[in-house]
């Protein structure tokens, strides 16, 4: 298809005269072309001249502009040394004229526009940087490499950053590049002599591309973006420049490589480069400081530039001024650093893109995207032309009223209503982008709220000792007190609030977020008031609250194999062992406090939480453990046999935990008939499962950056902690058979395969099913659980009121009957209701007693889980803040803190009662209880 078939606007002539001459240049032209010639001409004097300069070409390029724009790239990135300059001109000159007339004519869109120029630049820097490293290795001055090592550049790559990074280069951007080595390609006495090559090589590609020769130039070549470019050399070695940005590295250089990709040069060394250095620019956390940081950047560009007034036309800045180019890129890029470390389907490059990519995760209104992706492409569309008059690096509208006829010329419309439509646009950009940067400030509204005491105090915290957290705060704070005013008992809101600021160790994170994000406040209002336990974790991991805004927090349960999924996700990410275990852990706290926030606000029930923090840590284990075995499979081998499995006994085996729950596990591996590993440092089979199965509990308790995950209880593994860490199957089996004692039978009716290979996992299943079908004699095994009743109620005396786990009657001795029942009955679901249906079956209780205790223990379980989440200690209802009394009552449903004491005396001593009649021992003589 010919250029003019796919024309949907045209080109006026400015000055008709010289569009006359220039189509007068061509005789051969298609009369179809005339218009779209005498246009382009008629309104750009630079483009009149390679409409002459190019002659002979043009008609032919009119014809199959496709195929002329790939014959120029490919020609350029072939160009051979000898003559480059000349042939790179001459390719420039063709496609910028080629792309002008596109663009002019409408007949391709300014992506197509924007990605010819982009992909030409990178044949030239490929050409370019082709023929000045032949140089160097021609000369001898590169050690150990020759021509063939031109191949990848020997290990130097350019990296394009910026609008060519981005794929989106105007008429006249500069070309902004960083030029790396792999010091790892050269031995480390020939460092210097390379790096001293590769600068030579960098400075002959530059002024290949960017020196003015009569032919004119290719790019204008800008290497200032590099690590501290005052005192390093132009080609950095890639281990110097990620030790700049791990240790020196500012949030405008965390945007620049965003956009960053290996344009020219060893691409394989490049992308290692970009993606190891992925930490630095895609922080862990929702990094919502970083709107204070591309504020501030702003601010600095308009007072440097002197573009801080109001939007006047005449000589606006489209780019830097204010509702112009920047304000658009700053806003999507800034986005994305704040939501990218978590979400990489948001690292993309393009502005537009990149714009459609937030819309889709929910960070920007779909609406907003589109019309913010409307206004940048014309506003690029009026830069192309302002550049294309004299191919200069201008961004700015004319002074003129000439100037805007011209520019209206090559728009193809009136200047009228072009000049509307640009204080329109820019207007619009700035009311939308000015409103994230620098939204508007609350007024003090309850100045009575904060005392000075309590003020001064505050500038004491750790969190509120650096300027910067300082001034976010002040910010902040007229919307915080007036949240706190707004709540049911304001004082002591402050006075929790107090107690978690005090605890936080720093607030920039943190304060960003909640001032990009206000209705988090009265969430942290409500957990500071609400539960002590939970504000104490929220202060030491701020980090959680990213979760809440992350888009899925109020979303269904995703179930153990959703978590599951999930958390693979997050690993695949992360490039070590010891980054998946940070990362396990705080994926683990998100999950964890989601669950807390939900039981706090009745979105579920306790026993929905109970239920869920189970799934939580079951799919820990079951993606945890397989990290795990390959870890330590490096250096000792994979595991001999068929490998281990995780039991999970107790709550966790039954699928009930809380949100401090410790994991009772036992590991059982299969050798079969292997003696010995096979890796680097071979080990035995008992030692090797012994010292794989410290690594997952180390995997598991290690504190780490993200504190840990679990605590772990392996003392109900056969004998206890006088046995070995981990059990090989055949020991299992012999020991339950023929040494287990009753109690530990108990516990296997609880027990459930949690991680490891699934013919394994199956067999021990199918075996702790056999041992508790095994036939009983009641008395013997009630007698077993009286005995350790006795002896718990000895050693553990309850607490408080609120120790409804331990005690005469409460949560453990009612579940030791029910694994009672179920060891009688062969019951194997780990339920407790099961197992009292089954003491029922037994004739431990009667109908009536089967279903009184089955309420009672889920009335105690619910106790259970409210207490532990309003504290990890004993809960004190006297010290218990109005909130917490409050989620105390609305969860168990009670109106009064006496009612539910006398609730619980009472239920207390009913199931006891109970408990004594069904665990009575016969008398020896009469034989009656």
């Amino acid at each position: 298809m010919t250029l003019v078939e796919m024309l949907t606007r045209c080109p006026r002539a400015h000055d008709p005269e010289r569009g006359a001459e220039a189509v007068a240049s061509l005789p051969t032209l298609q009369k179809e072309s005339v218009d779209l010639i005498r246009g382009t001409a008629g309104s750009s004097p630079y483009l009149a001249g390679l409409i002459t300069k190019e002659a002979t070409w043009v008609p032919e390029a009119l014809e199959t502009p496709e195929a002329a724009l790939a014959a120029e790239i490919a020609a350029a990135r072939t160009a051979p040394s000898e003559g480059i300059a000349g042939a790179l001109r001459r390719g420039k000159r063709r496609v910028a004229l080629l792309t002008a007339l596109a663009d002019l004519g409408g007949a391709w869109p300014l992506a197509k526009v924007t990605g010819a120029l982009t992909d030409f630049a990178d044949a030239a820097c490929h050409s370019a940087l082709r023929a000045g490293l032949a140089v160097q290795i021609k000369r001898g001055k590169l050690p150990g490499k020759t021509e063939d090592d031109l191949e990848d550049a020997a290990g130097m790559c350019v990296l394009a950053m910026g609008k060519m990074g981005a794929g989106e280069l105007n008429y006249s951007s500069d070309i902004d590049l960083i030029c790396l080595f792999d010091e790892t390609r050269f031995d480390p006495e020939d460092f210097h002599d390379a790096r001293a090559s590769f600068v030579r090589a960098t400075r002959a590609m530059a002024a290949t591309l960017s020196e003015m020769t009569a032919e004119g130039y290719v790019f204008r070549t800008d290497l200032r973006l590099r690590p501290d470019p005052a005192v390093t050399p132009v080609c950095i070695a890639m281990e110097a420049a990620e030790r700049y940005y791990e240790s020196l590295g500012r949030t405008w250089e965390r945007a620049a490589y965003i956009k960053a990709r290996v344009a020219a040069g060893d691409s394989l060394a490049g992308n290692r480069f970009l993606r190891d250095l992925s930490p630095f620019v895609w922080r862990k956390h929702l990094d919502f400081a970083a709107i204070q940081d591309a504020h501030d950047m702003r601010l600095a560009i308009r007072e440097h530039k002197g573009l801080g007034g109001p939007i006047t036309l005449p000589g606006h800045n489209m780019k830097l001024g204010r509702g112009g180019i920047r304000e658009i890129e700053f806003f999507t890029q800034t986005r994305q650093l704040i939501a990218g470390g978590r979400d990489p389907d948001l690292r993309t490059r393009g502005t537009v893109e990149s714009l459609q990519a937030l819309a889709q995760k929910g960070w920007v209104e779909t609406e907003m995207a589109d019309t913010l992706a409307d206004h940048y492409t014309a506003h690029r569309t009026v830069e192309h032309r302002l550049q294309m008059v004299q191919d200069a690096q201008t961004h700015s509208l004319p002074n003129s009223d000439a100037g805007f006829d011209r520019l209206a010329c090559l728009m193809d419309c009136e200047v009228a209503d072009l000049k509307a439509d640009l204080s329109e646009r820019l207007a619009a950009v700035h009311e939308m982008t000015e409103g994230f940067f620098a939204p508007a400030q609350p007024q003090d509204r309850t100045p009575h709220l904060l005392d000075e005491e309590m003020l001064t105090r505050w500038l004491s915290y750790p969190a509120l000792r650096s300027e910067r957290s300082r001034e976010i705060f002040r910010r902040l704070r007229p919307d915080l007190l007036a949240r706190l005013a707004q709540s049911s008992r304001p004082e002591e809101a402050l006075v929790a609030f107090d107690g978690f600021l005090r605890g936080l160790p720093a607030g920039v994170q943190l304060f960003s977020l909640l001032e990009a994000n206000p209705q988090l406040t009265d969430l942290l209002i409500d957990v500071t008031g609400t539960s002590p336990e939970l504000a104490q974790y929220l202060s030491r991991n701020a980090g959680v609250f990213d979760a809440v805004i992350a888009g899925d927090f109020f979303t269904d349960w995703p179930g153990q194999s959703g978590l599951e999924r999930l958390l693979r996700q997050r690993l695949d990410a992360e490039a070590d062992y010891e980054a998946r275990l940070d990362a396990t852990r705080r994926w683990s706290k998100e999950w964890h406090f989601r669950v807390g926030v939900h039981l706090l606000r009745g979105l579920i029930t306790p026993a929905a939480a109970a239920t869920q923090y189970a799934d939580i840590a079951r799919a820990v284990l079951s993606v945890l453990w397989p990290l795990v075995i390959d870890q330590f499979a490096r250096r000792h081998g994979p595991p001999p046999g068929r490998g281990a499995v995780v039991l999970g006994m107790g709550s966790l085996g039954a699928g009930h935990l809380n949100a401090g729950s410790d994991l009772d596990l036992i590991v059982i591996y299969d050798p079969l008939d292997h003696d010995m590993s096979e890796g680097e440092k071979p080990l035995s089979t008992r030692p090797y499962y012994a010292r794989l199965t410290q690594a997952l509990i180390t995997a598991l308790t290690a504190p780490m950056a993200q504190g840990r995950l679990f605590e772990v209880d392996m003392r109900l593994r056969p004998s206890g902690n006088q046995g070995p860490v981990a059990t090989s199957w055949a020991s299992f089996q012999s020991y339950q058979a023929e040494e287990a004692w009753v109690w530990e039978h108990l516990a296997l009716t609880r027990a459930t395969v949690v991680a490891g290979p699934p013919d394994l996992a199956e067999d021990v299943e199918m075996f702790r099913r056999e041992v508790i079908a095994l036939q009983r004699i009641t008395a013997g095994v009630v007698a077993e659980v009286a005995q350790m009743r006795a002896r718990i109620q000895a050693a553990k005396p309850p607490t408080s009121l609120w120790d409804a786990k331990i005690g005469p009657g409460r949560l453990q001795e009612i579940e030791l009957l029910a694994q009672a029942g179920a060891l009688l009955q062969g019951d194997s679901s780990g339920q407790t209701e099961a197992g009292l249906l089954a003491a029922v079956a037994s004739g431990l209780l009667d109908d009536a007693q089967g279903r009184e205790l089955t309420q009672l223990h889920a009335f105690y379980a619910r106790v259970h889980q409210v207490a532990r989440l309003l504290s990890d200690k004993p809960l004190d209802a006297q010290t218990l803040g109005p909130a917490g009394r409050s989620f105390l009552l609305r969860a168990l449903e009670e109106e009064t803190m006496q009612c539910l004491e006398d609730r619980l005396t009472a239920y207390y001593t009913r199931s006891a009662a109970i408990l004594d009649a069904a665990l009575a021992l016969p008398d020896p003589e009469t034989g009656a209880p």
